[in-house]
């Protein structure tokens, strides 16, 4: 992307069942390092416990949004991704991997995402227990655990050339932006507003947003910050059902974002997600 590489694969890869988040940092802290935060960020932040649950209640309680409205988002999440597999709309961005022989099912095909609740109900929803007594977040309205390894190749048009085959989309814009640590995940609303700004585009102008679902709060607050069209919004699920493998969700989004412009045949699509540490990024996608 700064122009030194003419074709990049960039792929990420997660395995959160074996390696829970934040382990390294503990692994880190025993070996006498720090955490990623250190004195001067304390300092700065006296009190301050950074945690995306946390900021997930900070960005409930800010955009008033009720436990009511995080339930009824996160069943949506799990009935489009339902009705996107059913459609088989993910079938060209997903590579089946046959079942390991360490399982029942041997040389059967891992063909979906397995976090999907295909009998999700908005009692069920409902029913599961706060996660801090008085909040609005449960498991339920959080982002799945999972394992997952996703990728991209990116181009410039020398490296389009020299490869010779048909690109699916042209990265339109990108931006990359730090916000507040202590809240973490409000940081795609301002990106967006930049990326929108930088762009000379108005949100009126993408046909499709994927915005990250590491918790119902974080799309929601979006949607309502920036008057955002809700049936533009994840129109296939999104990490609350389909699962958040961290180091692999930003190209495994943009896949699924690319994928969704060509088939329903529309042009632009945005990307936003929020990282750790306050950070966000946008990407406005063109199809071609």
């Amino acid at each position: 992307m700064s122009g030194t590489m003419d074709v990049v694969i960039a792929a990420g890869v997660e395995c959160m069942s074996r390696v829970p988040i934040n382990a390294q940092f503990e692994i880190a802290a025993k070996e006498g390092f720090d955490k990623p935060f250190g004195p001067k960020m304390k300092a700065r932040y006296p009190g301050a416990v950074f945690s995306q649950y946390i900021g997930a209640e900070m960005m409930a309680k800010k955009y008033e949004l009720s436990k009511e409205q995080l339930d009824e988002f996160s069943l949506s999440s799990h009935l489009k991704a339902i009705a996107a597999t059913e459609s088989k709309r993910f079938h060209n961005e997903i590579i089946p991997i046959e079942v390991r022989p360490a399982t029942e099912n041997v040389g059967e095909l891992h063909l979906h995402d397995e976090g999907i609740r295909f009998d999700a109900s908005i009692e069920a929803i409902r029913g599961v227990r706060l996660l801090t007594e008085g909040g609005r977040i449960t498991a339920a309205s959080s982002s799945q655990i999972c394992d997952g390894a996703s990728g991209v190749m990116v181009v410039n048009a020398k490296g389009l050339r020299t490869l010779g085959v048909e690109p699916l989309a042209r990265i339109h814009h990108m931006t990359v932006l730090g916000h507040d640590p202590v809240i973490v995940l409000e940081g795609p609303i301002p990106a967006t507003e930049r990326a929108l700004r930088k762009s000379g585009m108005t949100l009126g102008e993408i046909d499709l947003y994927e915005v990250n679902e590491a918790f119902a709060s974080v799309p929601l607050a979006w949607q309502k910050a920036l008057d955002a069209d809700p049936e533009r919004l994840n129109v296939n699920g999104g990490a609350i059902a389909l699962g958040h493998p961290l180091g692999a969700t930003g190209t495994k989004l943009a896949s699924t974002l690319i994928h969704e412009l060509r088939r329903s045949g529309k042009r632009f699509g945005l990307e936003a997600v929020c990282e750790g540490g306050g950070m966000a990024n946008v990407t406005i996608i063109e199809r071609l």
